[in-house]
């Protein structure tokens, strides 16, 4: 998503994350070998990108010694092209670019679990819904992702593909991440839309879609992947986390920090720290869109192995080169920081 006006956010959800105490960062890293880094994201204003906005806003980053620049971009996959081509050192994006990347030869490791579930609503515009009545009627259609190629894309894919299509059995066509992707459905450029909150809630104020995949919940993340399958997280190339361990640690510590403040927030929190851009003048909307993503915030900041391997099973599915292809997952994800984070 770009940065132009949407609405970006969460909430509270229930349990506490294991970090301990709320005075549980006292191990602090080392100097940081790295003060200046440049993040992407694909999407700030999404609730699914919303603990990095905590850190922002919450000056945690700050705390940590660090100078972030933020560089939000109109998609995952172009935040992820950032980061390859070395205009940014640090993305927070979807798990899944890890195990894709790492097939191509190029290692990337992800440090923290953002989302614990994907987040990603599926959803028909409401006047097709009598001919588009789940996946297996997406053959021909325009679906609306915030890019191809975009966590919103291939979760979209793999729906298709389990109902017995192929992956590209229709047209996916980029719409971002705000009010060009309501735009899309509003002006019939699209016939599904496979996309996140606030979009998604907006769409269904408004009274345009009819959902048919909700991964907002456990239920419904269950019902789709068979298991937990995680989403946002904070990656960077793993070479850079070998050569530059302080900081690395110092933007965990700082990305912990915000995911335990929102273990206690409320939907009213989040509205007065988020920039007041993200309410798109409708705050009853905004908190509608919180309430929508409680569930879906990570409680450790650890991705789960049974996480990893749905999402490797996952673009197996999907996609032919990854079909074969030997990925060693334990180099996709490392939790030595987040558990220091935490100590």
């Amino acid at each position: 998503m770009d940065r132009r006006h949407f609405i970006g956010g969460a909430a509270a959800f229930g349990g506490a994350l294991s970090f301990g105490s709320p005075g549980a960062f006292a191990q602090a890293a080392g100097a940081p070998e790295k003060a200046a880094v440049k993040l992407g994201v694909g999407g700030k204003p999404l609730l699914y990108y919303l603990p990095l906005t905590v850190a922002e806003r919450k000056g945690f980053f700050k705390e940590e010694g660090l100078e972030v620049e933020i560089n939000d971009f109109g998609g995952g996959a172009k935040s992820l092209q950032s980061l390859i081509g070395g205009s940014v050192d640090v993305v927070t994006g979807a798990y899944e670019h890890t195990i894709r990347m790492q097939a191509k030869g190029q290692m990337i490791q992800a440090v923290c679990e953002l989302g614990r579930f994907p987040a990603i609503t599926i959803a028909v515009k409401k006047e097709k819904a009598g001919e588009i009545k789940s996946p297996a009627d997406f053959k021909g259609r325009r679906i609306g992702v915030t890019a191809p190629g975009s966590s919103t894309a291939i979760t979209a894919q793999y729906a298709m593909v389990k109902a017995g299509l192929k992956p590209n059995d229709a047209a996916f066509v980029g719409v971002g991440g705000g009010a060009g992707a309501v735009a899309a459905m509003q002006k019939g450029e699209i016939d599904i839309i496979s996309h996140l909150d606030p979009v998604i809630a907006k769409l269904e104020e408004d009274g345009l879609i009819t959902p048919l995949i909700d991964t907002r919940t456990e239920a419904g993340t269950k019902a789709l992947f068979g298991g937990s399958n995680p989403a946002a997280v904070v990656y960077l190339k793993s070479d850079f986390v070998a050569a530059n361990p302080n900081t690395v640690q110092r933007l965990v510590n700082a990305h912990v920090k915000a995911l335990k403040w929102l273990s206690t927030a409320k939907p009213e929190d989040v509205a007065n720290l988020v920039p007041t851009e993200y309410h798109l003048n409708d705050k009853p909307l905004y908190l509608k869109a919180v309430r929508n993503s409680l569930e879906s915030y990570s409680r450790t900041g650890i991705i789960p192995q049974e996480g990893q391997d749905s999402v490797l099973e996952m673009l197996r599915v999907i996609d032919p080169e990854l079909a074969s292809a030997k990925i060693d997952l334990a180099q996709t994800f490392t939790d030595r920081f987040v558990k220091r984070a935490g100590s």
